[in-house]
């Protein structure tokens, strides 16, 4: 790759002798053999001035003052001309001299922009936004931020370059380096579009590089446990307490169909007597925030009977870190001689089919 060469000399403007006989002190950029003058909007006596150096000398006031605001446009300029060079593929002097002016807004930046967006989505956390809808839009601004830099070697891009060949292609970084599967790489294309959403209803971009781009989500037949395999499960005598309590937190979600996050998050306030005098389990689920409504079964009841006044905080059940639930669980699928892969999220798909079947193994947990 060839070297960019980028230079910023003072001269005199010799033909413009001000009254006072001070000449008005000009600059020019140099970017690849392009140059573009500009003033500098100071003037100085010729005799003060060094041509070689390009400054005044002496040690006077004025002197320094003229020097200092000579060294500090140069300085803002080389800048301008390094972030630039790193964002973009052609710079122009012509752009530098705009943007020094004002006379040019600088270009809205799409990991900048990604990056304000989640620290505004972080502040929200616990308010309207989720942690885990926190941590998804920061897992694509990563993703973004190392295809940027693989496929362009920049460290951003402007929002104007987007086109539907950097989201194909980006997409294409997703299968493949990133190793990503096609339903994962969807979900990260569905973050990274709300921000080209956002820059559009802004007026940064004017029209939608998405226009002409189909994101799919794949079907996928999640499966779920048998009566069989559920009956096992809860009729297993486990040799730890850890194992057992997991495989209680379990079997609860697959009478409920909660999520690991929402049932991590019930509390006593969640279970009430509901409008038919029973008790239900009522709340909102972390990843939409919709409410449920749920019938507190049989089962599930027991389970919160076998726990109830044993935890701190109001928690009625023992649920730890969702990468301790998950390899406990792997443990207790070979322990019961379940081939499929047992993850608290198959608990959840389990529910739909499973409480028609239970009436016989109501009495499991008693």
């Amino acid at each position: 790759m060839k070297k960019s060469t980028f230079n910023i000399l003072f001269y005199l403007k010799r033909k413009a002798v001000k009254a006072n006989g001070k000449m008005p002190i000009m600059g020019r950029i140099t970017v690849n053999g392009q140059a573009v003058q500009f003033g500098a909007k100071v003037e100085v006596n010729p005799k003060l001035w060094d041509i070689k150096s390009g400054k005044a000398v002496g040690k006077s006031q004025d002197v320094i003052e003229l020097n200092y605001i000579l060294d500090s446009i140069k300085a803002t300029m080389t800048k301008i001309y390094r972030d630039l060079q790193e964002r973009e593929t052609t710079v122009t002097p012509e752009r530098i001299k705009n943007i020094f002016f004002g006379v040019e807004i600088k270009q809205q930046m799409l990991l900048e922009l990604f990056q304000r967006h989640n620290e505004d989505v972080e502040k929200l956390v616990g308010i309207s936004k989720s942690k885990a809808t926190h941590q998804k839009y920061e897992v694509t601004r990563k993703h973004l931020t190392k295809f940027i830099k693989e496929k362009y070697n920049r460290s951003d891009v402007g929002l104007k370059e987007i086109d539907y060949l950097f989201i194909s292609d980006f997409e294409v970084y997703l299968q493949t380096t990133a190793g990503c599967s096609h339903n994962t790489t969807a979900k990260f294309m569905q973050f990274f579009k709300r921000i080209i959403i956002i820059a559009k209803n802004n007026g940064w971009l004017v029209n939608d590089p998405f226009s002409n781009y189909k994101i799919r989500i794949k079907k996928v037949d999640r499966g779920y446990l048998s009566q069989e395999e559920v009956g096992a499960i809860m009729e297993k005598q486990f040799p730890t307490k850890r194992l057992e309590q997991v495989r209680d937190i379990f079997v609860f979600s697959c009478f409920c169909g909660l999520a690991y996050i929402d049932v991590k998050k019930l509390r006593k306030e969640n279970i009430r007597t509901s409008f038919d005098g029973n008790l239900w389990i009522i709340g909102k689920r972390e990843k939409t925030d919709v409410s449920f409504s749920i019938p507190l079964m049989e089962i599930p009841k027991l389970i919160l009977d076998k726990y109830e006044g044993t935890l701190p905080d109001g928690r009625i059940l023992p649920v730890p870190s969702n990468q301790k639930m998950n390899a406990y669980l792997k443990e207790i699928g070979a322990l019961c001689g379940i081939n499929k892969e047992l993850t608290f999220h198959l608990a959840r798909h389990t529910q739909y089919y499973y409480q028609l079947k239970t009436s016989n193994l109501h009495d499991v947990f008693s």
